[in-house]
Order: structure tokens, then C-alpha cells, then sequence
């Protein structure tokens, strides 16, 4: 769980109590002795009443609740962040917020297990926005040093009303005043609500672009970590949990967290598109496919992916295979531009890949008929995904939206996307040579659509086979 140091701008609550044990009781729980009881709330120095300052996102997440309400018009919007999810028996799962509150409020990594922005609809019209949540307690009460879950004495200092509420530019109210009632509008039970809310991330504003800038920039550091690293990689028998842990540093030092589990896959392993097991070996001779990204504190994330030599060479099969998947990124940035649709990008790099695995024999009709929609396909074979998705607070932004907004949907600026081709030759897949065998490419770059055309925030990372090369060779940029 995150705390909020910066924002505990005032004193105690208005709830006071004896300091009395808890009621329950563990099989390792020792009992607290009077003499604890009785001095427990005492000799505490005064806390600081420092409003902090106005975030510099909240007059963004102001615009959208804006936005929100006016789709809205009459109806009580309950939006829940979420609560702490369990690990394995006393131990939760670090907590994240639901992306969408964190949209609208503003309330990012340091946000509180449990709260919940309600959109209470005025006679007159808007709505009024509250944000709930539990308070830190008064040190009076035995939740401060009883409670392992929730007590300031167990997991530090925790959000003031009055802080968070100066700092988001937001009405704030203490947990206990929210009233559920029956027909709330509650974002994962309506389908409006959640398609809308959805859709309002399609397009970024100018706080999401930057720190889309800083997320990606702060991925290169950790792709240039594991270059460093590559021959303590190489060392370890396990050298993919050291990618990955190489990786895991840099995020958590400079930013929340990975944006999703990273994907150190070495070998025949990259052939496997959701390979996060990283248990494997990193063999010179292979190549190593990573694929990670670091959300920074505001839950935004890159998503980048890089295919390695891990010799620092590409023999001659792979060097063709990375180069073809490389033209096919090359030929989907190019087709990316406002006012086409935003599948003409995945059907831009698919030409590619079509023609090349024609051109070595690998299928049995065209490529002409292969990318017959209706009767073709056989390329898929080679690389099933799709070439691009919606980035932002989410790694898979704008999930919810409707098909003819996202991918029938038309490109325009501010929109931040992906574009991923790969080429995957399973270990055993007999309707390849041998030599393509085990052989798993793929490069992905973080996309921003301006008015003048794309723009790759990621393309400080070397691409091409020679800056790859180069690259390793130098032990990181």
C-alpha cells in the first residue's frame, strides 16, 4: 500500500476514543499489557498543518470529471478505486488503483485502498464530486496501532482529508459519510458509463503526453540496464529472472512499478508471445526478446520491446528475420497519419510480413491471397497479434471502447499508441527450415500522433540491426 507523506495537512479526526485492545485475536497475536494502553496516545509530537500544493495534474482530471458529468446529466455515478487484493493469507497484493479513478481524479500511486468518487447529480444541473476515503485515525484510537492493515503505526503515515482535497483541487469526505444506494451507477456494472470512460482516454491531453514521455524515457534506462548486464545475464542459469529483476530495479528506483510483467524471453521462448515465466537460460548464439515497461508514479506506462543477439551478433537468418520485422514497423509508422483509420496501420505492416514469408516459401499461396480477408490468413500463422493497441494509464488503453471508435476509429493527435510486427518460428513448427526454427523477433515503439504526423517517443532506443549491434557492443547507450 502507498502512503501519502507530503499531503498529512492536519490534526486528528473528530472521532475519539479510550484506547482499548482489539477484539480479535490471532494465534500469534500478543495481548497489549494497561501500562501500553494507557500511555500508547500520548507524547506525539503535533503534525505539520501544511496544505500542500495543487497537483499538476488536477485541473486535467478536472476537465474530465467535467467531461463525465455532462454525459451524464441527472444520474448518481459511483466510481470505486478498488480495494487491496489477497496474496496468500495475511499478505495483499501491492495496491493500484482502477485506472478510470485514477483518470478522474488525479489520484495516482499514492491513492487509498477503498475509496470512491461519487458524481451526485444537483437539481439545477452538474453534479457535485466528492471523493471518500479513510482518513489516517487519531492516535486515541486503537485502529493506529492494532490494525496491521490500515494502522499508521504498521505501514506509516496515511492522506489527511484536508491534504488530499488541496492537492487534487476535489471535495474530499471521510469513508463512513458515503451512502451506497440501491441503483447506484457503479463503473464496472454500466456499460455506458464504462465505454465513456473509456473513450475519454482515446485521446491524450497534455499532462498524459508528458508523462507518456517520461514513462518511455525511463524505459530506455532499464533496456540500457540490461545491456550493461548482459554478461552476468549470460552467467546466471536462470539468466531471464535476471532481465527481469535488472528491469524490476530500474523501475521501482525511478518510477510506481512495471506497467505488466516483463517479458524475458530468450531462445525459443520469444516465440512464445506471452512468456513471462522468465526461467530460462540467456545462451549466446540466441537471440532474447524483452518486452517491458515502467509505469511511472502517475500509473502511466511505456510498452517497448527489443529482440537482442545475445553474442552481440545476429547470425544471417536472424539479421533477415529482425530486418523484415523491422521494415514492417517501418511501413506501419508510415502509414500512421490523422484522419486514417487506425487499422490501416496493422494492415500496412501485415503487407510486409505477407510478402517476406511468401518471398522465402513458407506459404503455400501469394501473399496476395494470403491477405484475402475473407479466404487468406496463412501469414498469421507467423505472427497471430495484432500490430498496435492504445496506450496510457493502462498498457491495453481504452479497452472498453467501441470497436468503431478504437480499432475502426480514426487516427488524430494526441492519441498514443503502439507499433509491434513480429515474425515467431516455433521450436517445432515443421512448415518452417530448420534454420528459422526457435527464432522469435519482435519490435515495438510507443506511438504519439501529432498533427504533423507520428511521432516515435522510443526511437532513442537503437532499432536497426547495425544500432543494435553498435549498441550491445558499448555496454548500453
Amino acid at each position: 500500500m502507498s502512503s501519502a507523506a507530503s499531503e498529512q495537512s492536519t490534526g486528528a479526526t473528530s472521532t475519539t476514543e479510550t484506547a482499548t485492545p482489539p477484539t480479535t485475536s490471532t494465534n500469534r497475536r500478543q495481548p497489549f499489557g494497561q501500562g501500553f494502553l494507557d500511555t500508547i496516545s500520548s507524547g506525539w509530537a503535533e503534525r505539520p498543518d501544511i496544505a500542500p500544493p495543487v497537483r499538476p495534474q488536477a485541473p486535467f482530471a478536472a476537465r474530465r470529471r467535467d467531461a463525465v458529468s455532462a454525459a451524464f446529466p441527472g444520474k448518481r455515478l459511483v466510481i470505486p478505486a478498488g480495494e487491496l487484493k489477497q496474496r496468500s493469507n495475511d499478505t495483499d497484493y501491492p495496491f493500484r488503483a482502477h485506472s478510470a479513478f485514477s483518470h478522474l481524479t488525479g489520484w495516482a500511486s499514492d491513492s487509498e485502498p477503498g475509496a470512491v468518487l461519487v458524481f451526485e447529480p444537483r437539481s439545477s444541473g452538474g453534479h457535485d464530486v466528492t471523493l471518500y476515503f479513510r482518513e489516517r485515525a487519531d492516535r486515541t484510537t486503537s485502529e493506529f496501532y492494532s490494525d496491521a492493515s490500515i494502522g499508521e503505526f504498521w505501514i506509516g503515515p496515511r492522506p489527511a482529508l484536508e491534504g488530499v482535497a488541496a492537492g487534487l483541487g476535489l471535495p474530499t469526505a471521510h469513508i463512513d459519510d458515503f451512502e451506497s444506494r440501491d441503483g447506484d451507477v457503479v463503473l464496472d456494472e454500466d456499460d455506458g458509463l464504462t465505454r465513456f470512460v473509456s473513450e475519454l482516454r482515446l485521446v491524450k491531453d497534455a499532462y498524459e503526453v508528458g508523462q507518456m514521455e517520461l514513462a518511455v524515457q525511463v524505459t530506455a534506462s532499464g533496456f540500457d540496464d540490461i545491456v550493461a548486464n548482459l554478461p552476468a545475464i549470460v552467467e546466471h542459469p536462470r539468466g531471464e529472472r535476471v532481465v527481469e529483476g535488472v528491469f524490476h530495479q530500474r523501475a521501482r528506483s525511478d518510477g510506481n512499478a512495471v506497467g505488466y510483467d516483463t517479458i524475458a524471453a530468450s531462445g525459443p521462448h520469444a516465440c512464445y508471445l506471452h512468456w513471462t515465466r522468465n526461467d530460462g537460460a540467456v545462451v549466446p548464439g540466441d537471440l532474447i526478446l524483452i518486452d517491458a515497461g515502467v509505469e511511472v508514479d502517475s500509473l502511466y506506462t511505456a510498452d517497448i520491446t527489443r529482440t537482442l543477439p545475445v553474442s552481440g551478433r545476429f547470425t544471417e537468418v536472424q539479421r533477415k528475420v529482425y530486418e523484415t520485422v523491422r521494415e514492417a514497423a517501418d511501413a506501419a509508422f508510415a502509414a500512421a497519419r490523422p484522419g486514417v483509420k487506425f487499422r490501416s496501420v496493422h494492415e500496412a505492416a501485415m503487407q510486409v510480413i505477407a510478402a517476406r514469408v511468401a518471398e522465402w516459401g513458407l506459404l503455400p499461396v501469394t501473399a496476395e491471397e494470403a491477405l484475402d480477408a475473407d479466404s487468406g490468413g496463412h501469414h498469421r500463422r507467423y505472427m497471430v497479434h495484432g500490430t498496435s493497441h492504445h496506450l496510457g494509464i493502462d498498457v491495453h488503453d481504452c479497452a472498453q471502447a467501441r470497436r468503431d471508435m478504437y480499432y475502426d476509429g480514426i487516427l488524430e493527435a494526441g492519441m498514443v499508441f503502439t507499433i509491434e510486427p513480429g515474425l515467431y518460428f516455433q521450436i517445432d513448427d515443421l512448415t518452417v527450415p530448420e534454420e528459422y526454427r526457435g527464432i522469435g523477433v519482435r519490435i515495438e515503439d510507443d506511438i504519439l500522433m501529432t498533427d504533423d504526423g507520428p511521432v516515435n517517443l522510443s526511437a532513442a532506443i537503437p532499432r536497426t540491426a547495425d544500432e543494435v549491434e553498435a549498441w550491445i557492443a558499448a555496454g548500453g547507450r
